[in-house]
């Protein structure tokens, strides 16, 4: 048995430690002693030994690694593959059409219409220019069951010089107007009375006019522009009438907004060799001054001019002066971007009659009209929206109310008889011609309108207007239709053919019928004119970009419908004609 004396050794050891301390307090007395601890203590860990060595693996399997060397051996191999070579996609281009500087049309068609057009350019230099422009539209008449000649003529030359400057452009015109046409509409009374009277009418009515119109363009300058027009009217009945406007326009920028200032002075001085009963004559002028200053805001969507207008009509005939003032304020909001764009305004003016607008209304008006003066037109309310469908499709609905002093409207003249049996002694004086009586009116009206831009071939308008009348010392707003719409379309079939149409509808209209002279009670009776629809339609083809050849066709349904009182329009009618450019 082995016995361990290790343990045995370590506890005598400790046994000895602990008594001789003891043994030696109580033989020496070592007294009491004070112990100052300078430093705490601070432990600190030393730094642990890390093995650095890689162990040795004692692995009884450990198989060497070999070197394996890699070689690659190219073998041809036949192949019947061709690749494509790449090429840009190609963009289909559009050859611009080259322009001319002149061009000539020419037309004849039924009724022995003839149509003319002509114009030519010539560049002075760089920057200036002169033009000629010739505009002739003729027929020989033939219509059904008229007795009176009715044939029409109108033309119309134009001179033009342009000049541009970097701040400054002016263009002047001259023109010169000629037109013909025929009181040809004798009433039914006139039309049973014997073949010597009424060969002995003579319908013929000409007109004449001259024009000077100059506009200059202002760059970078607070004087925007201006325009100047000075016009002569005459006809072969001893009519005359002269009329000259002139129209500045200045503009302010003010910081975003814009303020405008639009003066204009209207002048129109006339006469007439006699009145319609008698041979008084007639003489009439008028002035009007104005002035509009206005004011434009403009707030994202939002679109706000605010302006007056100051208006004098200076009766220099009749020595009266009156002074007028219109309000001129109208607003948009865009609440959907170009969607749905509401907008409403009230506006206001004073708007000069003359002769020569009345005659290119209805050219049909006799030579002795009375009362001649300007239309106070007091205010028109109207609030509306416009906007898109879509990219190709636009839309306008519009409602308003307005109300004119002294508004003009047509009437057609009485029958003239002497008493004696007599009819009228003047051409005019058969029922066949038009009279101007002016009256007190407010007019309602709803608008509204389609636009379609398919695309850059086809486009089209449809548009349609409906009319509400009250009127004060007249019995019915003489020949205003109670509604009117029009269709005009367009259509680039190909690059060579082309194509497109116009119709028209009108609404019933109020005229009357009457009986005039020395000894004949005054008497009217009202009668109505039917409605109307005409339609029209051109095609054209082009050969190349300087000929081209069309076709035209009016009132396609044949309809002998009358525009005015007594005058029956032409039936169907057809152009055939051609037009050439050309440069010198």
């Amino acid at each position: 048995m082995i016995i361990n004396l290790k343990p045995l050794y370590i506890s005598a050891a400790t046994l000895l430690l602990f008594t001789l301390p003891g043994f030696a307090q109580d033989k020496d007395n070592l007294g009491t002693e004070v112990v100052n601890v300078v430093k705490p203590y601070t432990p600190e860990i030393g730094d642990a030994f890390k093995v650095k060595a890689t162990p040795q693996l004692s692995d009884s399997v450990n198989t060497a690694k070999k070197k394996v060397t890699y070689g690659i051996f190219s073998v041809p191999v036949a192949s019947t593959f061709t690749p494509a070579k790449g090429r840009a996609e190609e963009i289909e281009k559009i050859k611009p059409p080259k322009l001319y500087d002149n061009y000539a049309t020419l037309g004849f068609g039924t009724y022995q219409s003839a149509l003319a057009e002509f114009y030519t350019n010539f560049e002075i230099d760089r920057d200036r220019n002169f033009g000629i422009y010739l505009n002739h539209n003729s027929s020989q008449g033939g219509i059904e069951d008229v007795l009176l000649d009715d044939k029409f003529y109108d033309t119309n030359l134009n001179f033009n010089y342009t000049s541009r400057d970097r701040y400054v452009n002016w263009i002047t015109d001259l023109e010169l107007e000629h037109q013909l046409y025929n009181w040809y509409g004798i009433d039914e009374l006139t039309r049973l009375a014997t073949p010597q009277l009424i060969n002995g009418i003579d319908p013929t009515h000409s007109f004449y006019g001259a024009g000077l119109t100059t506009t200059v363009d202002v760059q970078e300058s607070f004087f925007d522009g201006a325009t100047a027009t000075v016009r002569y009217f005459g006809d072969s009945e001893n009519s005359s009438e002269i009329r000259a406007i002139i129209e500045p326009k200045i503009e302010f920028p003010i910081t975003d907004e814009k303020i405008n200032l639009n003066f204009k002075a209207d002048y129109v001085n006339g006469s007439f060799d006699r009145n319609y009963n008698n041979s008084q004559e007639i003489n009439y002028s008028h002035l009007l001054v104005s002035g509009s200053p206005s004011l434009q805001i403009l707030r994202d969507n939002l679109t706000l001019d605010m302006g007056v207008t100051v208006a004098v009509d200076l009766d220099t005939e009749n020595s009266d002066t009156d002074f007028y003032f219109y309000p001129q304020v109208s607003a948009s909001y865009r609440l959907a971007d170009e969607y749905f764009t509401p907008y409403a305004g009230v506006e206001g003016g004073l708007k000069q009659n003359s002769y020569r607008d009345f005659v290119q209304q209805n050219p049909f008006v006799s030579p002795t009209l009375q009362n001649m003066a300007p239309t106070d037109e007091k205010y028109t309310a109207y609030l509306g929206v416009k906007g898109k469908l879509s990219n190709a499709l636009s839309y306008n609905l519009r409602g308003s109310y307005g109300a004119q002093d002294n508004e003009a409207f047509f009437l057609n003249n009485p029958r003239y008889e002497d008493g004696a049996g007599n009819l009228g002694n003047q051409d005019y004086q058969y029922g066949n011609s038009y009279g101007v009586i002016f009256a007190n009116a407010r007019t309602t009206s709803f608008f509204g309108e389609i636009n379609a831009d398919v695309n850059s071939n086809f486009k089209l308008r449809l548009n349609a207007e409906y009319f509400s009348y009250d009127t004060d010392g007249i019995a019915e707003a003489w020949n205003r239709p109670d509604y009117k719409a029009s269709l005009f379309g367009d259509y680039q079939i190909s690059e060579q053919w082309y194509a497109g149409t116009t119709l028209f509808l009108m609404g019933e209209r109020k005229d009357q019928t009457a009986i005039t002279g020395p000894f004949i009670s005054p008497n009217a009776t009202t009668v109505t004119l039917d409605s109307y629809f005409d339609a029209n339609a051109h095609l054209g083809y082009r050969f190349n970009e300087q000929l081209s050849v069309f076709a035209r066709v009016n009132n396609i349904l044949d309809n002998s419908y009358e525009k005015w009182l007594n005058t029956p329009v032409q039936g169907f009618q057809a152009l055939l004609g051609a037009t050439y450019k050309f440069d010198w």
